[in-house]
């Protein structure tokens, strides 16, 4: 019997959007709400959002501040301010695309990514981590060789950054389980594998900044190695804050720190009950596995 492609099943797409946590689905709600706001042309998007260097630290307009009529400010002042109102970059540019397929393909590649980090990590350590470092520190990374080393002003903006950030994680996750792979009589690092989408992507895609999505790939494998965790909030801080404020009760498709460790319905049975309580003849019926979560 010839074997049978699989088959589209919209039933199986329509329950795994409805099952998407809640960061994953914010994230894509801004990519949408900052194309909507790319279709106008009273306000450049691209030109606001984007990680261009000329544009992020001292040396560029502080914008309506010091438009102000009677502001007048010292040098310095005007320098800080102007850093100020700037660094804003370091976090919107990964929300910014040039185009809607960009936005498309770039929601459409983040998605499992992301869902599946935040299903282990809890929404509101994914939330910190890239709104935080995982945005800034490819940012700075950036800027440090484009800027200071390369004396280039290319922009860099789109979802990639964090697909590439995401691959880097995986692959060191992947690399801890199966530390290669076989191609013939060839074994290959199994880390290498975003490296290897890099060039091809870079390779389709010729206008895609090879040296951000490198940047977004390195930080990914620092921090799958667990060299940023340092950069994350301790669970103690995350668990009284979802206790306060009641984020499990009030947000739907919350995922909490206990549930990513305990799965949604807690933790499953798994204690032997004694044999007085069975009865004579009866069988004991365990439960055998982990208490990984199994879905959000």
């Amino acid at each position: 019997m010839a074997p049978t492609l699989p088959q589209f099943n919209p039933a199986r797409l329509r329950s795994y959007v409805f099952r998407l946590p809640l960061f994953t689905r914010v994230t894509l709600l801004f990519i949408f709400l900052f194309w909507l706001l790319e279709l106008q042309s009273a306000w450049d998007v691209l030109q606001w959002g984007g990680l261009v260097p000329q544009e992020v630290g001292f040396g560029t307009s502080a914008y309506f501040l010091l438009l102000l009529p009677g502001v007048k400010l010292k040098h310095y002042s005007r320098k800080l301010i102007t850093c100020i109102f700037t660094v804003y970059r370091l976090n919107t540019y990964p929300l910014i695309h040039i185009n809607f397929l960009d936005a498309l393909f770039g929601a459409i590649a983040v998605t499992p990514l992301m869902e599946r980090f935040e299903t282990e990590h809890g929404t509101l350590l994914t939330g910190a981590m890239f709104v935080g470092p995982l945005s800034t520190l490819p940012a700075a990374a950036y800027l440090l060789l484009e800027r200071g080393i390369f004396r280039g002003n290319a922009a860099v903006q789109g979802m990639s950054i964090w697909v590439f950030v995401l691959l880097g994680v995986e692959a060191m996750k992947a690399y801890r389980a199966n530390p290669y792979f076989s191609i013939s009589t060839y074994r290959i690092p199994t880390w290498t594998t975003p490296l290897v989408i890099l060039v091809f992507y870079t390779a389709l895609i010729p206008s895609a900044s090879f040296l951000g999505h490198l940047c977004s790939t390195s930080t990914g494998y620092i921090y799958g190695l667990g060299y940023l965790k340092i950069l994350a909030p301790p669970e103690k801080i995350l668990r009284w804050i979802e206790g306060k404020l009641n984020l499990l009760g009030r947000l739907p498709h919350y995922v909490s720190v206990d549930q990513k460790t305990f799965g949604r319905y807690g933790v499953l049975p798994s204690s032997v009950p004694s044999s007085a309580a069975l009865g004579e003849g009866s069988v004991a019926m365990i439960f055998l596995g982990s208490t990984q979560r199994l879905g959000p």
